[in-house]
C-alpha cells in the first residue's frame, strides 16, 4: 500500500479503497466504509449531502470505538465525558482525513460529530444522516434501539464521515447479518419506554428526545422560559431544582450532557462485546442492567404521554419531571413532516380516522392524516373520504401549536374551520400530547 507522500495527484482520480482505508485508520478510525452518493439506498439523503457539498461523488465513513465501561455506570458524568472525548477525537479524525485529501487536490468535507446542527431545519437538524449511510457504508445494522451496530464493537461506536469529490475504487455494502438479535435489553432499561417491546422497530421519537436531551435543544428553551417566567428566585427554585440547574450549567460550560445512554450501556450485541453476556447472561442483568433500572434519577416526560404512564408504572422510584418538551414548529410543512415523530401510539388506542387538512394564507397546503391500529400515515393532498376536515389559515394554525392562540378564538373568528365531529379533534390532539 503506497505511502501518502508516494500518491501522485493524477491517481487520486479513482480513490484507491485499501489505500483510502489506510488513511483513515493512521487518522485514528477504528474501522472505514465507502459508499458513492449514486446507491439506492443513499436517495433519501442525496439531496441534503449536495445542499451542504455541491461537488460530492462519495462518502468515507468510519467509526471510532468507545470504551464500554463508562456508558455503563450509572453515573452520568463518566458516561459523557467518554461520548465527549470520542466526539471530539470523530471531529479530530474527519478533519484530518480532509486534510490529507485536500493537500492532494481532492475536494473533500469533513463532518464534525453530532454538534453544531442546523436547528432551522426542523425536523431534521443534521447536515449529513450517518447512521443510514454507515449501514450503506457496511459498518453494521441498525438494531431495535435505533443505533448502529457494529459487527465487532456492537453499539459502543459514534460515526463520522469525509464526503469527497471523487469516486472510490470499491465501496462498502451493508453486512449480511444483523448483529442485533433482540434481547430487548434496551427495551427493559429505558426508563421512558421509547423503545417497543413488539419487535416492530417502533421508536417513541418524543420519548427520547424529551428525556434525553432535556439539556440541549428543545429542552434548554424549555428551561429558559421557565427562567423568564419564574417571578423571583424562590419561584424559580421551586419550579427548578438546585441538582438542574447545575447539570445545565455543566452542558453549557463543557458540551451537552445526554440524561441516559441505557440502549447503549446494555446492549451486549457485537463479537468484542458478546462474550461475557454469552458466558453469564446472569451477571449481564445483575451488574450492567439493574443498576441503571435501580438508579434513582429524574426523568422528564410531557404530560399526556405514553412515557408519563410507562415510567409511573414500570419505575415508581423515579421522580417524574413533567416538561414541555419545546419543540415549536415555525411551518405548517414542519408541522406535517414533525407528526410521525412525536405521535403517540398509546394515545391513538382505539382511533380509527381519516383527516383532512387545508392550509390557506401564507402556506397553502392539503394534507391527510391516518390513525389507525395506533399507527400514524401522513400523505400530501386529499385521499380517501375524511371523517374530519379542518380548514385553517396557515400562520393561526402554527400561532396555536404554539399555545399562542387559542382554539375557541381561533374558531370562532373562523381561522380556524371543522367539518365532522369535534370529538375526533379531541381524540387527534391527544395523541400530539404538547405539540
Amino acid at each position: 500500500m503506497p505511502a501518502i507522500a508516494e500518491l501522485e495527484p493524477e491517481q487520486a482520480e479513482v480513490l484507491d479503497e485499501e489505500w483510502l482505508r489506510g488513511v483513515c485508520l493512521e487518522c485514528g478510525a477504528d474501522d472505514a466504509g465507502f459508499v458513492s452518493l449514486g446507491r439506492p439506498e443513499m436517495a433519501d439523503q442525496r439531496g441534503d449531502i449536495l445542499e451542504a457539498f455541491p461537488h460530492a461523488r462519495s462518502v468515507i465513513v468510519f467509526v471510532r470505538r468507545m470504551n464500554r465501561e463508562p456508558i455503563r455506570s450509572p453515573a452520568r458524568s463518566l458516561a459523557n465525558t467518554e461520548f465527549h472525548h470520542v466526539g471530539d477525537g470523530v471531529t479530530a479524525t474527519s478533519h484530518e482525513i480532509a486534510r490529507r485529501l485536500e493537500g492532494m487536490g481532492v475536494r473533500a468535507l469533513n463532518e464534525p460529530v453530532a454538534f453544531p446542527m442546523e436547528q432551522d431545519r426542523w425536523p431534521k437538524p443534521w447536515a449529513i444522516a450517518l447512521k443510514p449511510m454507515a449501514v450503506a457504508a457496511g459498518l453494521g445494522q441498525m438494531g431495535i434501539h435505533r443505533n448502529v451496530i457494529h459487527p465487532r464493537f456492537g453499539s459502543f461506536i459514534l460515526l463520522g464521515a469525509v464526503i469527497v469529490d471523487r469516486p472510490i475504487g470499491g465501496e462498502g455494502r451493508p453486512v449480511s447479518f444483523n448483529p442485533c438479535f433482540e434481547c430487548k435489553l434496551c427495551v427493559a432499561a429505558c426508563p421512558v419506554g421509547a423503545i417497543s417491546a413488539d419487535g416492530n422497530f417502533n421508536f417513541n421519537f418524543n420519548s427520547c428526545f424529551t428525556h434525553n436531551y432535556r439539556e440541549f435543544m428543545g429542552g434548554f428553551g424549555d428551561w429558559v422560559e421557565t427562567v423568564v417566567e419564574s417571578k423571583n428566585a424562590i419561584d424559580y427554585r421551586s419550579r427548578v431544582s438546585d441538582p438542574e440547574t447545575v447539570s445545565m450549567w455543566q452542558s453549557l460550560s463543557f458540551g451537552p450532557n445526554y440524561k441516559a445512554a441505557n440502549c447503549v450501556a446494555v446492549c451486549p450485541a457485537g463479537e468484542d462485546v458478546i462474550g461475557p453476556f454469552l458466558e453469564d447472561r446472569k451477571e449481564h442483568l445483575t451488574n450492567v442492567v439493574k443498576p441503571l433500572q435501580d438508579k434513582s434519577e429524574t426523568v422528564y416526560v410531557v404530560p399526556g404521554t405514553d412515557a408519563e404512564a410507562y415510567a409511573a408504572k414500570r419505575f415508581p422510584h423515579k421522580k417524574l419531571r413533567r416538561v414541555k418538551n419545546g419543540v415549536r414548529v415555525p411551518t405548517v410543512r414542519s408541522f406535517l413532516d414533525n407528526m410521525v415523530h412525536v405521535f403517540q401510539r398509546g394515545q391513538a388506542e382505539g382511533l380509527d380516522a381519516t383527516y383532512h387538512f387545508t392550509f390557506t394564507g401564507a402556506e397553502e397546503i392539503e394534507a391527510t392524516v391516518e390513525i389507525r391500529d395506533r399507527k400514524i400515515v401522513v400523505r400530501d393532498g386529499h385521499a380517501g373520504e375524511a371523517d374530519l376536515a379542518v380548514k385553517a389559515d396557515s400562520r393561526t394554525w402554527v400561532r396555536f401549536l404554539a399555545g399562542e392562540k387559542g382554539i375557541v378564538v381561533a374558531l370562532l373568528t373562523r381561522r380556524i374551520r371543522v367539518k365532522g365531529s369535534l370529538r375526533l379533534l379531541v381524540a387527534f390532539g391527544r395523541c400530539f400530547p404538547g405539540s
